[in-house]
């Protein structure tokens, strides 16, 4: 089977999982990463002659891109205006719950590393602690819509994800710049800590704002939503092309390997683009309509790389360990940042006591930010945390897009925000 056979078998098995999943009433991104598992090399793809390891790698440019235009589009709710009209308490509550995922993941971590040891380097700590500030929108917007559901904790929760994946993405380009300086091998100096991801964070900014300057004065030429379409496309893939490009041929700078923040540089694109034109929106709609293919091929690609003959290994301890104090603790983490900031902004008390239990579930961007740092910790040769980060995202993705929704459904319920008739 060719490369082109492979992507046709994974949009046809995402497809039929999509119907699939919504009888169960479950999101369809879970559908997409189960059915990349079971279609993947490490089960029925060896049987099937379709999805070899081989073929597999072939095609992971497509999630390269498919990251780019999820950046992209975080990118697009940096708006000024939209900002401003959500007011400092909903940024606050933001940074808080963000940043309180991720302090209480590498704190719980650590403690993990107490009995682990060498089997949990302090470079999965630092991106796993990264990634756990990201939370899915899709699950917790989805109950909101199916119950109709309306009060303080909703009308506080939207613009909280709607900004939290941009946390993110500025926290995992800091803690992974960082975390690859402490997986190189030797000694780690002052360069590689410092300098070394000031130069990456710093230059991924710089062409993002530059590509998203000539974005924005390309559409006084080209007026065509199609046309505009294409002028984002370009710029996003020279963003991902640099990245691939500059992994893959090891540039170094200053004696350390540098690296590209495809994720940073995309993000940067949409925030000046939409800040820059009035009209920005109908591209990024049309942007929006070219996509869904893109990520339901992400989705089952992600599924697809999940080693699942980890959880047989030597390693399946140190996998299950990790996952359930991922998974606690950024539990914990979530709940208490959102808990702390919204008495800080005095909240209304359901807000207070309800909104960190709507803010479980993750899904697109952590399996992108789990993805990318497989990929280039593979690239370093450190294949054993590359499997271990994306078996522990995945899975944990896994129970967070199982659960996630009924403790959302339920948190609201208890806030008095889902009409009875529809309760």
């Amino acid at each position: 089977m060719n490369q082109i056979l492979c992507i046709a078998l994974a949009l046809f098995v995402g497809l039929l999982s999509s119907r699939l999943m919504k009888l169960l009433k479950l999101p369809n991104v879970t559908g997409y990463l189960l059915s990349g598992i079971i279609f993947g090399p490490f089960v029925l793809g060896k049987y099937i002659g379709g999805w070899d390891e081989g073929k597999l790698n072939a095609v992971k440019w497509i999630s390269e891109i498919a990251l780019g235009f999820i950046a992209f589009t975080i990118g697009t709710s940096f708006k000024t205006s939209s900002l401003k009209s959500v007011g400092k308490r909903v940024i606050i509550i933001t940074i808080f719950e963000a940043l309180g995922g991720a302090i209480l993941t590498i704190g719980g971590l650590f403690i993990a590393r107490i009995f682990l040891k060498e089997e949990l380097p302090v470079s999965i700590i630092l991106t796993l602690g990264a990634i756990a500030c990201a939370t899915a929108p899709a699950a917790t917007l989805m109950v909101i819509r199916q119950y109709q559901a309306r009060g303080p904790v909703v009308s506080t929760l939207i613009p909280v994800v709607a900004f939290d994946d941009a946390v993110a993405l500025i926290t995992f380009a800091i803690l992974f710049t960082l975390s690859k300086s402490f997986a190189s091998s030797g000694a780690i100096s002052a360069v590689e800590i410092l300098l070394i991801p000031l130069i990456e964070i710093l230059g991924s900014i710089i062409v993002g704002t530059i590509l998203g300057f000539l974005v924005a004065l390309g559409c006084k030429f080209f007026k065509s939503r199609a046309n505009r379409m294409m002028m984002v496309m370009t710029a996003v893939l020279v963003i991902v092309g640099l990245s691939m490009l500059c992994t893959e041929n090891h540039w170094q700078i200053l004696g350390a390997n540098l690296s590209f923040s495809p994720l940073l540089g995309c993000m940067m694109i949409g925030a000046i683009f939409i800040n820059f034109r009035s009209d920005a929106m109908r591209t990024v709609e049309r942007v929006d309509q070219f996509t869904p293919p893109l990520y339901m091929l992400f989705f089952v690609i992600s599924g697809a790389s999940l080693d699942i003959t980890i959880f047989a290994s030597d390693s399946a301890l140190v996998v299950i360990c990790v996952g359930l104090v991922y998974i606690l603790f950024r539990c914990l983490g979530k709940y208490f940042g959102a808990f702390s900031s919204a008495k800080l902004t005095h909240s209304e008390p359901t807000v207070q006591k309800y909104l960190g239990f709507t803010l479980f579930p993750q899904a697109g961007v952590a399996i992108g930010l789990a993805s990318t740092a497989s990929q280039e910790l593979a690239h370093l040769g450190l294949e054993k945390q590359s499997s271990l980060i994306l078996a522990v995202v995945l899975s944990a993705t896994i129970v967070y897009e199982l659960l996630g929704p009924v403790i959302t459904k339920i948190s609201l319920q208890k806030a008095g925000e889902i009409p009875t008739l529809v309760n």
